[in-house]
């Protein structure tokens, strides 16, 4: 292994420092983008996509199936919710869509009814055998679709490196409801599909006041709001906020786009989400020790590295080079504070774009495992939040996706 350039490891830290003036730019771009998204959804780079879907009043009571789909688990949970905030996860069943050696359903061999026909095995071993009682679900499917009403959603485009064949283009609805036939599951009901997003805001907001945002910071990155005046009333609108194009990419953002599955696509959700920070620090420190060997730093290796945890252990079990003093430990520390610092900023800053169009203090409801899991990101965002002034501030949301599934169904069932 090469000595460490760290020339190198210190340029690279200084490209990810961000910039108190570049975050007010991008503030600024994303209220532009979303005001002119909303005039014509075709001049902005954010999707303004509606959920169908309000804030729930927080009455809604009865036990439902939740089906969280979103990234290489599957889950589908049997929830009880009863008034305000509170509510009982009675049955959880969870598995991996692929399995080296066994089974793959997100590879381009993947095919869309192979999917959600194992979807549909999961959904029947959390029935417990009961196939005659009509249950409603919900499902939290985290991927850019069109809403064609609450009960049914288009997959625009994979993301998070999904290559099933036969989903994009297609009613996720319709191919679940073929496999529920194909098991004799005429008793599941699937009322709602939204995104994890809105799930996050309605599980919020039937605990918190005056929840306008919701937020998912974790392998990927999504944010959607209360709009107060979509065609004249109110609506959850998912903005597929990942797919934000007006940001200043650096040399390694760059890098990283032209090598990824889908170039020119998802611009901030590469420089933010858990899925791509680890790929940007792999890249730099690749460079660093001239290795022609790809890392596979991840996004928990840089929230330890940043707090200055087993810094020297996980540059050795990743990169398989022993830091030679406390000089380069410290550019390796640098490196890993300052692109989870930009990550944190970056989407900040975007919370601080809707607030500047709907010009209410909002809380914003935050799931994902970044978020939840690293209480120093959550700090960076209350900081960069507190500087617009007022009292907005974020707050975690636990089972956020299938409580707010659950959710969605009870408004479902209530509009029915």
């Amino acid at each position: 292994m090469s000595e460490l350039n760290k020339v190198v490891m210190g340029n690279a830290a200084r490209e990810f420092d961000v910039s108190a003036n570049t975050l007010l730019d991008l503030r600024k771009n994303f209220t532009k983008e979303l005001e002119e998204g909303l005039a014509d959804p075709s001049k902005s780079s954010l999707k303004i996509l509606p959920s169908f879907l309000t804030t729930p009043t927080g009455d809604e009571t009865g036990t439902y199936l939740a089906l969280d789909f979103g990234g290489t688990n599957v889950r589908v949970l049997k929830v009880k919710i009863w008034k305000h905030g509170n509510y009982k996860i009675l049955k959880k069943v969870e598995f991996p869509l692929k399995m080296e050696g066994k089974y793959d359903f997100i590879g381009k061999n993947a095919t869309g009814e192979g999917l959600f026909d194992f979807i549909t095995k999961l959904i029947e071993l959390s029935l417990d055998g009961n196939t005659e009682d009509e249950i409603l679900l919900g499902h939290t499917f985290s991927f850019p679709s069109e809403q064609l009403d609450l009960a049914n959603a288009k997959l625009i485009s994979w993301t998070k490196e999904f290559q099933t064949q036969g989903v994009e283009g297609v009613n996720v609805t319709e191919l679940l409801s073929k496999s529920l036939l194909k098991r004799n599951l005429t008793n599941v009901k699937p009322v709602a599909v939204i995104n994890d997003t809105v799930a996050t805001l309605l599980a919020g907001a039937y605990t918190h006041a005056n929840t306008l945002i919701g937020s998912i910071y974790a392998t990927g990155h999504n944010t959607c709001y209360l709009e107060p005046n979509y065609n004249g009333e109110p609506m959850i609108i998912n903005l597929e906020s990942g797919g934000f194009s007006k940001v200043e990419q650096n040399t390694y953002d760059k890098l990283l786009d032209k090598t990824s599955e889908k170039p020119g696509e998802q611009f901030l959700e590469k420089m933010v989400s858990g899925r791509y920070v680890g790929e940007l620090y792999s890249l730099v420190v690749k460079q660093a020790l001239s290795s022609e060997e790809n890392f596979a730093f991840d996004s928990l290796d840089l929230c330890n590295i940043a707090q200055s945890v087993d810094v020297k252990k996980i540059v050795k079990e990743k990169a398989g080079y022993d830091i030679q003093d406390k000089e380069e430990e410290e550019l390796f520390i640098k490196l890993a504070t300052n692109i989870m610092n930009r990550s944190a900023s970056l989407i900040s800053a975007t919370f601080l774009g809707i607030y500047y169009h709907i010009r209410k203090l909002p809380t914003i409801a935050v799931d994902g495992s970044l978020y939840v899991k690293n209480r120093f990101l959550q700090n960076i965002i209350d900081e960069n939040l507190k500087k617009a002034g007022g009292n907005i501030r974020s707050f975690k949301v636990d089972d956020g996706s299938a409580l707010g599934a659950a959710i969605a169904a009870a408004m479902a069932e209530g509009k029915m």
